[in-house]
C-alpha cells in the first residue's frame, strides 16, 4: 500500500499501548492491582488474578472498563492512588516525538482520542508532556460511547471536524479499527508492538506497523510504502488506562 500524506488532513491516535508502552497497563492490572487486592480480602494471589480476570471481562468493550472510579467502586481500592504507585513505568513509545513533530511540520490536524479515563489522561499526560503536541485530546467518557461501538465515530464528529476520507487512525486494537472502518474513516494502521515486553503480533486485516517511524517518507517525498501483514492480532484481557 502507498501511504500519501497530501491525501490526510486528520490524525486520530489511541494512548495505550500506541503512543504509550502498554507494559505500565499488563503490570498494573495483572499483577500490581490483584498483589493489593489480594492482601485486603486476605485470599492467594493466584485467586485475586481470577477474580480479577472475571471482573474484568465482564465489563469488556463498555465504559466501565476503563473507568477508574468504576474500579475504585467494585473492587474497593483506590485506584488512581494505586496508578501513582507504578508510575515510573509509564512510558512513550519509541518514535512517537518524532511522528508527532512530523504530523505538526505538515500541517495536520492531531487528536488524541482514547478510552482511557479523564483521571488516567491526566496522569499521563503529566508524566509523558505529550500533551501540547495535540489539536485536542478527546476521551470517550466525554462522549459516553466507548470506540468499540461504530457510533462513537460519528460522536466524535460533533466535537471535531473531520472528513473520514481524509483521516488516518491509529490504533492497537482491531476492534477500534474495524468499527471506524465501518463508519468510514479510510486510512487505517495498526500498531503491533503496544507493548515493550511482549513480542509484535500484527494484524490479518489492517496495516501494521512496529513503530510511527515507518509512516515518516523520506525526506522531500509525500509518500510512503507500506506492506500488509497477516498472522492474527491479540486483545489485553483486562482494563487499559
Amino acid at each position: 500500500m502507498i501511504l500519501n500524506w497530501n491525501d490526510i488532513d486528520t490524525v486520530l491516535l489511541d494512548m495505550d499501548g500506541t503512543l504509550l508502552d502498554r507494559h505500565f497497563d499488563d503490570h498494573f492490572w495483572m499483577e500490581h492491582v490483584p498483589r493489593i487486592y489480594a492482601e485486603k480480602y486476605r485470599i492467594s494471589p493466584e485467586s485475586a488474578k481470577v477474580e480479577l480476570h472475571r471482573l474484568y471481562r465482564s465489563q469488556e468493550k463498555t465504559l466501565n472498563w476503563t473507568d477508574l472510579d468504576y474500579w475504585s467502586s467494585r473492587l474497593g481500592l483506590d485506584i488512581p492512588l494505586l496508578k501513582r504507585d507504578v508510575d515510573h513505568l509509564i512510558s512513550v513509545h519509541p518514535f512517537v516525538i518524532e511522528f508527532l513533530l512530523f504530523l505538526r511540520r505538515n500541517g495536520k490536524a492531531i487528536h488524541l482520542v482514547t478510552n482511557a479515563h479523564g483521571k488516567t489522561l491526566e496522569l499521563k499526560m503529566r508524566k509523558t508532556r505529550l500533551g501540547h503536541y495535540f489539536t485536542g485530546i478527546i476521551s470517550a467518557h466525554d462522549l459516553g460511547l466507548p470506540k468499540e461501538e461504530e457510533a462513537f465515530w460519528g460522536k466524535l464528529r460533533e466535537r471535531i471536524h473531520y472528513d473520514p476520507a481524509r483521516t488516518l487512525l491509529g490504533e492497537d486494537s482491531e476492534t477500534n479499527l474495524m468499527t471506524a472502518a465501518a463508519y468510514g474513516i479510510r486510512y487505517l494502521v495498526f500498531v503491533s508492538r503496544s507493548s515493550s515486553v511482549l513480542p509484535p503480533v500484527s494484524s490479518r486485516d489492517f496495516i501494521s506497523i512496529h513503530y510511527f517511524n515507518e509512516l515518516i517518507p523520506a525526506e522531500g517525498s509525500p509518500e510512503v510504502s507500506l506492506p500488509r501483514c497477516v498472522p492474527p492480532g491479540q486483545t489485553p484481557s483486562h482494563p487499559s488506562g
